[in-house]
């Protein structure tokens, strides 16, 4: 093997490393900036929630500011990519809403510190990569709409737009007002089924007590309810006739 293929192999595996270290620090930061706010957390605190020191961040990225912006621009191209995957993988309309209702489901179940820190501070955000952030989610609003669309033809863009967006913030707040998420060593993660998680009390939110509910119901009921309250919203409002 020449030393070129050796000095590549190795430079890889550097890569990938960095790349896992990125990663971890992003999950880290993302709970850390959902149990206390954007401006409650520091740079030790996240190099503090990784074991390494604070400035070692500074291995990785520019600041904080730039920590918070490579979080939210790293879900939302994971947003667009996986909902635009689904969508053409799917068969029919039908199909390719279920796909994304329950993408956007597992997606919530397992995430709800970085729905949170979406939420609340996007504002903290700074241009452009706030713009970036904001056209990912349009795009990924986008297929959810064309989707909607095919079902249901006669309904104008703008409502189907609205619906969209409505069925959206049902699925991001459902999971988090009950105080459930994905535990952190489930298998699978955002992308794989939620039918193997069990409930456990999101960051500040109640526990669901004597009635928890295993994975698979609770992503059943989300799924079940968002269909509903997407096509009940974005279907044309019935005529009214003229009075007499």
């Amino acid at each position: 093997m020449s030393d070129g293929v050796v000095a590549g192999a190795g430079s890889g595996r550097s890569r990938a490393l960095s790349e896992a270290r990125r990663d971890e620090i992003l999950d880290a930061a993302a709970r850390l900036f959902a149990d206390r706010g954007y401006h409650g957390v520091t740079i030790d605190d996240i190099g503090a929630a990784v074991g390494m020191t604070g400035p070692g961040i500074y291995r990785h990225f520019v600041g904080k500011e730039d920590v918070l912006a490579q979080m939210l621009l790293r879900i939302s191209v994971r947003l667009r990519d996986e909902g635009a995957r689904r969508v053409e993988a799917a068969p029919d309309a039908a199909s390719a809403l279920e796909a994304l209702l329950r993408w956007h489901v597992d997606f919530s179940l397992h995430q709800p510190a970085l729905i949170t820190v979406h939420g609340r501070e996007l504002g903290n955000v700074p241009e452009p990569a706030r713009r970036q952030v904001r056209r990912l989610q349009r795009l990924y609003v986008q297929e959810w709409v064309g989707v909607v669309s095919e079902l249901l033809p006669g309904a104008s863009q703008a409502r189907l737009r609205v619906a969209v967006h409505a069925a959206i913030g049902l699925l991001n707040s459902t999971p988090y007002s009950l105080g459930y998420s994905a535990r952190p060593g489930d298998a699978g993660g955002a992308g794989s089924s939620a039918s193997a998680v069990a409930g456990h009390p999101g960051p500040g939110g109640p526990a669901l007590g004597d009635t928890e509910l295993d994975g698979a119901v609770i992503a059943d009921l989300l799924v079940g309810m968002a269909r509903a309250a997407i096509l009940a919203a974005a279907a044309p409002a019935p005529r009214t006739p003229p009075a007499r």
